[in-house]
């Protein structure tokens, strides 16, 4: 028997079995009457499973040095992007004539610091290790000097209570803390219960209202410099890139920099006794106090500003109900990565090459499904996007822009580091973290449970989707963009490594088998979900971003 005979005889058999479960489908396991087409496990020969050997060839080429990291904006995200389209060619996926073929085009604007200083008082403090200021949240200063600055309370304007109240701060330079003022029994003045206002961690509000009254700069006090850096490196180091076009007109609040206490005690000098007597009347009473320090400063913040093009990479595979083939079932990775820095190159085989080459591999199984004259009832759009390391800033633009109206948009599958094992895994590697699934649809849980007993048997780890999870990962992938929106997502990961954003995430540390069965499992979330009588339902209430 040939290896062409064997295929067809596969294929012929299996074509046989599909269109007797379409015949003979009974209830699921849900309420909801469902169509559940099992594929067969995937060997040698099987064009109708993910497989670890596609995955591999896949990997090795977007995660080489090559390419550069796939930073966003860089020669080697265009060549990835080059490379995923053309094998979505190769597998008859057609072009989507909305965006004119398979590339959604989002502009970034990429902003850093190209000098920033401060001086007080004949002191030259030292950018990230002093004092911090986001490129993208200032204005370009060339010079500012000040022979006075004004310690101004916590820098608030609200009608229950004002710092600017009798202080004119026009062109000055204002010292605040972080905050608002608080009893000594834990209440807020503001809101008059133990429930803080929306000034408490809002600097952009407290820039807003001294750019209202003003003032030129802001200086924030913050207790542990080095401590808010860690916490914000993304934010704060390197590059900001934020979505479309740089806006000609300069931002319509204070350029803010927050500072060490080192520096705050330089400004205050001698008047610390009386600052803090001042701060503690603040609390105490809920009335506004100011006090004027002679204190010298000298500023520079001046940015670069690059425009740059990215795209979110779509292959669109419509479905083959003439009713449910209006609804989608989206699959989503990010492609992007670090890029390079200096020598060193981050390849990001895990981070995102991991996710990126399953949804590829998704993109053929389906696509020849359909071909063959399998094809899902719903849509299918398996979508890479770009832009996630800056800020998951490509799916934010799909959401703002969607190709296919979003109210049609059942689920949101994401897949984001599945290649490698962590540490709490070491000894059984069959494990996947599902973040997500129950956070809108009980059902869309439910159905991921069941496709993991009937199909692959994964240990299915739910320690990331706790709502107290301090690693907050719910909110840092592509599916928190539609979920925000009300569409159901579920989230699949293996957790973080050593090689966690470093340059030792390469191909040759990938598991690509547990990969296949991970990919296995995902398809037939994707599969059930895209054959269901009724589209899933949103029946848990959605909670805002803490």
């Amino acid at each position: 028997m040939t290896r062409s005979w064997a295929v067809f005889r596969c294929n012929s058999i299996y074509t046989f079995f599909f269109f007797l479960l379409v015949a003979f489908s009974t209830k699921g396991f849900s309420q909801s009457q469902t169509l559940t087409v099992s594929v067969p496990d995937a060997d040698e020969t099987n064009i109708h499973a993910v497989h670890r050997d596609n995955l591999k060839k896949h990997l090795t080429i977007l995660a080489s040095d090559s390419l550069e990291g796939r930073e966003t904006g860089s020669p080697g995200i265009k060549k990835a992007a080059e490379y995923i389209v053309t094998e979505f060619k190769k597998y008859g996926i057609k072009p989507i004539s909305a965006i004119g073929g398979y590339e959604q085009k989002v502009a970034f604007t990429w902003t850093s610091w190209k000098e920033i200083t401060l001086n007080i008082n004949g002191v030259e403090y030292k950018h990230l290790w002093d004092f911090l200021a986001v490129s993208a949240e200032n204005n370009s200063i060339p010079e500012l000097k000040a022979d006075q600055i004004v310690f101004l309370g916590y820098g608030i304007d609200d009608p229950q209570y004002s710092d600017f109240q009798n202080v004119d701060v026009r062109n000055k330079v204002v010292l605040i803390y972080k905050g608002e003022p608080v009893k000594k029994d834990g209440t807020y003045w503001i809101s008059g219960n133990s429930v803080a206002s929306d000034w408490n961690n809002n600097i952009d509000k407290k820039a807003e209202a001294a750019y209202k009254h003003g003032a030129r700069l802001v200086l924030v006090i913050e207790d542990d410099i080095k401590k808010h850096l860690e916490t914000n490196r993304r934010k704060i180091l390197g590059n900001a890139m934020s979505l479309g076009l740089p806006d000609s007109k300069p931002m319509n609040k204070a350029n803010v920099i927050q500072i060490s206490t080192s520096i705050a005690k330089d400004i205050i000098g001698k008047s610390f006794k009386k600052l803090i007597r001042k701060r503690d009347k603040i609390n105490k009473k809920g009335t506004p106090e100011s006090l004027v320090l002679n204190s010298t400063l000298s500023v520079k913040m001046e940015k670069n500003v690059r425009v740059l093009e990215g795209s979110n990479i779509l292959a669109y595979i419509e479905g083959e109900d003439e009713v449910l083939k209006n609804e989608l079932v989206i699959v989503t990775a990010h492609y992007d990565h670090l890029g390079k820095k200096g020598e060193d190159i981050y390849n990001g085989a895990d981070d995102n090459g991991s996710g990126t080459v399953t949804v590829m591999e998704l993109a053929r199984v389906i696509s020849k499904m359909k071909a063959e004259g399998m094809g899902a009832r719903r849509s299918i759009l398996l979508m890479l996007v770009t832009g996630e390391e800056k800020g998951l800033l490509g799916s934010e633009y799909y959401v703002n822009h969607p190709v296919f109206p979003l109210k049609q948009s059942i689920a949101n599958v994401n897949i984001d580091m599945i290649g490698r094992v962590d540490e709490a895994h070491a000894s059984d590697p069959n494990y996947i973290y599902v973040i997500g699934s129950d956070r809108l649809s009980t059902e869309l849980h439910t159905i991921n449970e069941e496709m993991n007993k009937l199909h692959t048997k994964l240990l299915l780890d739910y320690t990331y989707n706790a709502e107290s999870d301090p690693n907050r990962y719910y909110y840092r992938s592509d599916h928190y963009n539609f979920a925000e929106r009300g569409i159901p997502a579920i989230f699949y990961f293996s957790g973080t490594h050593p090689d966690y954003h470093r340059p030792g995430d390469t191909a040759d540390k990938i598991n690509f088998e547990r990969m296949e069965s991970i990919g296995k499992l995902v398809f037939h979330v994707i599969w059930e979900l895209a054959n269901r009588d009724e589209r899933i339902r949103v029946d848990v209430q959605s909670k805002s971003k803490p």
